[in-house]
C-alpha cells in the first residue's frame, strides 16, 4: 500500500526530527504542506526539507507554493484545483492535485495532474463537523480517471483496506504520522492489516 506523508509541523514537537524519521519508513511521496506560512518561510524550511528527502531517496513535493519548488528544484508541486486551473506553474516530475468530486478528478486529470487525493473519505476533526465522502464515492472517482487516486481523511490502519478495495492506489496520512513517535511501526501496521476488508 503506498503512502504519503502528508505534513502539519505544528503537530508535533520538533518537525525536523519526527520528518527524518518519516523518510526512514520510505513514504512514497513527503508532500510539505504548510499553507500558513509566508512564500519566502516556506522556501528556507522546504530547502531543509528536501535535504532530508534527497538523502532519504523520497520525492518532495511541496504544496500550493510552485514558484517555491521550482527554485529550490523539489520533485513535484501540489495544488489545490482552483489553482491549478490558473496555470503558470512550470513543469515537475509529478503534479498532484487535490479534489472533490467526481466532476473534480476528471478535470484534474485533463489538466495534466499525474496524481490526485480525494477526501475527505472517514470522518476526522481535521473535517469537523462535515460529512465524509465515504468509500462509495471514492470507488466512482477511481473508476473514472486513468491516474492514480490516494485517499484522505480519517484513515486508520484498521479502515485503510477499504479505500484500496475501493480502487486507490494508496493513502494520504497526516496527523497519525505526524504524532507517531516511531513511524516505521505506523507503516507496518498499515502494511499488516491492508488485506482486512
Amino acid at each position: 500500500m503506498d503512502i504519503i506523508c502528508v505534513t502539519d509541523r505544528q503537530l508535533c514537537g520538533d518537525f525536523i526530527f519526527r520528518l527524518k524519521k518519516i523518510v526512514s519508513a520510505k513514504p512514497k511521496y513527503i508532500i510539505l504542506r504548510e499553507k500558513d506560512m509566508s512564500e519566502e518561510a516556506y522556501t528556507a524550511l522546504a530547502r531543509e526539507v528536501l535535504d532530508i528527502c534527497r538523502s532519504g531517496g523520497v520525492p518532495l513535493i511541496c504544496n500550493t507554493f510552485f514558484a517555491a519548488a521550482g527554485e529550490i528544484g523539489a520533485d513535484g508541486i501540489h495544488l489545490p484545483l482552483w489553482l491549478a486551473k490558473k496555470g503558470g506553474y512550470g513543469r515537475f516530475a509529478h503534479m498532484g492535485i487535490s479534489v472533490h468530486s467526481p466532476s473534480e478528478a476528471a478535470e484534474a486529470e485533463k489538466l495534466g495532474a499525474d496524481y490526485i487525493t480525494y477526501g475527505h473519505i472517514f470522518p476526522t476533526d481535521c473535517k469537523r463537523g462535515l460529512a465524509p465522502r465515504g468509500t462509495e464515492a471514492l470507488r466512482e472517482v477511481c473508476s473514472l480517471v486513468n491516474i492514480p487516486v490516494y485517499a484522505i481523511g480519517g484513515i486508520t490502519p484498521q479502515n485503510a483496506a477499504r479505500t484500496t478495495e475501493a480502487g486507490a492506489a494508496g493513502i494520504c496520512l497526516m496527523s497519525s504520522l505526524m504524532l507517531a513517535e516511531e513511524p516505521g511501526l505506523l507503516f507496518d501496521e498499515f502494511n499488516k492489516n491492508r488485506s482486512i476488508l
